[in-house]
């Protein structure tokens, strides 16, 4: 009991740090409860003496990294749009890659298109339109 209290202790202080950090939009936390979704649902599949916990600690893991990626792409997506050259960000191991691009102009918007790779593989392409 008293290291389930320890997990939940630890899952509210991740997630009142993430909270303090600056989010730019409503998708970052989108890409959080995506991760935190899919990190509970491993959690409870890899800890087979405690399914409570493995959620938990997968849960908060999942939130984590679902955000940051999301607010990666979002930030490579506007600076490619502002300085109109691509950019690319890649983890320190990498084995992630956010590739952004402006491809066109509509208005004052331009159009960025988001390559997401892991492991060298392309896994996602999205395209976004971004105003000023």
């Amino acid at each position: 009991m008293r290291k389930m209290a320890l997990f939940l202790a630890l899952a509210v202080f991740s997630g009142t740090v993430i909270s303090c950090g600056q989010v730019s939009s409503s998708r970052t936390y989108e890409g959080a409860a995506v991760g935190g979704a899919v990190g509970a649902a491993a959690g409870t599949l890899i800890d087979k003496d405690n399914r409570w916990r493995g959620a938990i600690i997968g849960g908060a893991l999942g939130a984590v990294l679902g955000g940051t990626i999301t607010e990666i792409a979002q930030r490579a997506s506007r600076e490619a749009a502002m300085a109109n050259k691509p950019v690319e960000y890649t983890s320190v191991d990498g084995k992630e890659r956010v590739y952004a691009e402006p491809v066109a102009q509509k208005g004052q918007c331009k159009i960025v298109k988001t390559s997401y790779y892991q492991n060298g593989k392309l896994v996602k392409v999205e395209e976004r339109e971004v105003c000023p």
